[in-house]
């Protein structure tokens, strides 16, 4: 295959799994008390938490990697017409929640780890962290639908349901485990969307092979 420079671009989905997952696991160490059984990712995360400068290096690639691998990606797809319009819809909104959650956690950081939501800035965190799992459940609902209707997206709508049934295990998981398993089942979510866009990546560094079937155009 001879690779493009847009396809050298999927990697960089990869290396943001990468960075987010060694935040994830190091930050921690420079939070004394922490305890990621039980606390979510958030915390570490936070304005005032004492692992802020540790996770805001470790994680230097994930938010532009994560935007510019989601990005490419949909660019790709739209510029080579693969598949159906449904498939693609579902790219662009996956696309779409990487940049909502880039900008939108930047500009409304969790104030303080672990405390009650009360400030303007602290309940704008959570309106983001709204549409961000709105947009990545209908985006995988949508490669989902389109992966059971078109064999050619197979491969990549059974990833989404692997991606989606993350979320659920993440989100009814926090809302029944006991307290001290929070953090547990909360990571489960936290890891689908960026583990879906790394898997993205790796179509595109592929070319999509075996999904570029103009027959499939519709």
């Amino acid at each position: 295959m001879n690779r493009k420079l847009i396809h050298w671009f999927g990697l960089t989905g990869l290396l943001a799994l990468v960075s987010y997952a060694a935040a994830v696991i190091f930050s921690p160490l420079a939070y004394p008390g922490y305890n990621w059984m039980a606390q979510a990712v958030s915390d570490l995360s936070a304005e005032t938490a004492p692992s802020r400068i540790l996770w805001d290096r470790l994680t230097a690639f994930y938010g532009t990697g994560s935007v510019v691998c989601a990005t490419c990606v949909a660019i790709y797809v739209s510029e080579e017409r693969l598949s159906t319009g449904l498939f693609r819809t579902g790219i662009y909104l996956f696309a779409a929640m990487n940049w909502v959650s880039a900008v939108g956690y930047k500009m409304f950081p969790l104030a303080d780890a672990g405390k009650e939501i009360a400030s303007f800035q602290e309940v704008m965190h959570i309106v983001v962290t709204a549409a961000v799992v709105l947009l990545s459940v209908a985006s995988l609902v949508v490669l989902i639908i389109t992966g059971i209707r078109n064999a050619n997206v197979r491969r990549i709508g059974i990833n989404a349901t692997i991606a989606l049934a993350m979320m659920m295990v993440g989100s009814i998981g926090m809302g029944v485990a006991p307290p001290k398993y929070f953090g547990i089942v909360e990571r489960f979510s936290v890891f689908a969307a960026v583990g879906f866009n790394a898997v993205l990546g790796l179509f595109l560094f592929n070319g999509f092979r075996g999904i570029a079937d103009r027959s499939m155009i519709k």
